[in-house]
């Protein structure tokens, strides 16, 4: 295929979006009289070659006049990136350099690709993880959690002892289907006890005292990254989750991760409206 699909109308733009279910979608908002739009137009047309998981549309904003006020659209050109029909990021003007790293960034690895199709009509939370604002209690210091939220090698490996206690802080509200653990079977975690929507992070005797909203109990084979299912009705509204690793799979002293994700959706999907009204008041208050 390797080409953008040029959207006729605004029942074409919702059928691709959704049509495209958990891949990235790339939507490059063009006017055919301005050329910075016409400058980055030839970069955009190389980039479904480069990234064959993503699906790449254009919006002529005079066509479809409609999409384009509905996504907020107020310069050109504008692409914006979406995932489950949930708005990622948006980027104003003609970057070469800025618009493939965005792609790249919210595009994930060929790995990750594979991963997404095994937990159907559930994404990747990846990106929607405040990196910042996670913490991870008893890590070694060469050995970090942001090591074990990307599949690119490297892990995540308990300093003291072999306890853990893991914080995972999403940008926006979201609703967990499943999570993914993948570790060494002897050094992987075993018993883990779930927190969410907590304050701050746990201490360990907060972890080993309070209730959590649920346990599980990993086998050797749950570490070889096959999804872990939630009690789904408990994660609907999921800001923070933080997990309480007390022992693994040998009894060593150290606990190993080599990859944590989480699949589930963001709540607020596609709140086209709010975009709307947001870019409504702004203009209104010139």
């Amino acid at each position: 295929m390797g080409l953008a699909t040029v959207i006729e109308s605004e029942t074409h733009f919702q059928s691709e979006m959704a049509n495209a279910g958990t891949k990235l979608v790339v939507v490059d908002f063009t006017a055919t009289w301005c050329p910075p739009c016409q400058r980055i137009a030839p970069i955009f047309e190389q980039l479904p070659a480069k990234f064959p998981r993503a699906v790449f549309l254009k919006v002529d904003v005079d066509r479809c006049a409609e999409t384009a006020s509905a996504q907020g659209i107020s310069a050109m050109p504008t692409f914006i990136f979406y995932k489950n029909r949930t708005r990622l990021d948006r980027l104003q003007g003609a970057d070469p350099a800025a618009l493939e790293s965005k792609v790249r960034q919210y595009y994930g690895t060929d790995e990750a690709g594979d991963e997404e199709n095994a937990v159907a009509g559930h994404m990747d939370l990846a990106t929607f993880i405040t990196k910042s604002e996670c913490e991870c209690l008893n890590e070694a210091d060469n050995h970090p959690l942001a090591h074990c939220l990307t599949s690119g090698g490297g892990y995540l490996a308990s300093d003291c002892d072999e306890q853990l206690i893991i914080n995972i802080t999403f940008n926006q509200v979201v609703k967990l289907h499943s999570l993914k653990i993948r570790g060494p079977a002897d050094k992987g975690p075993k018993s883990v006890k779930i927190f969410i929507n907590q304050p701050r992070t746990l201490d360990f005797d907060q972890a080993g005292g309070n209730s959590s909203i649920q346990d599980l109990d990993l086998s050797p084979s749950d570490l070889e990254g096959n999804p872990i299912p939630l009690k789904f009705v408990k994660f609907q509204n999921v800001q923070n989750i933080q997990l309480f690793i007390k022992d693994n799979q040998a009894g060593d002293e150290v606990t190993q991760i080599d990859h944590l994700a989480f699949y589930g959706s963001p709540i607020c999907t596609t709140n086209m409206g709010e975009f709307k009204r947001v870019a409504g008041k702004k203009g209104e208050s010139h």
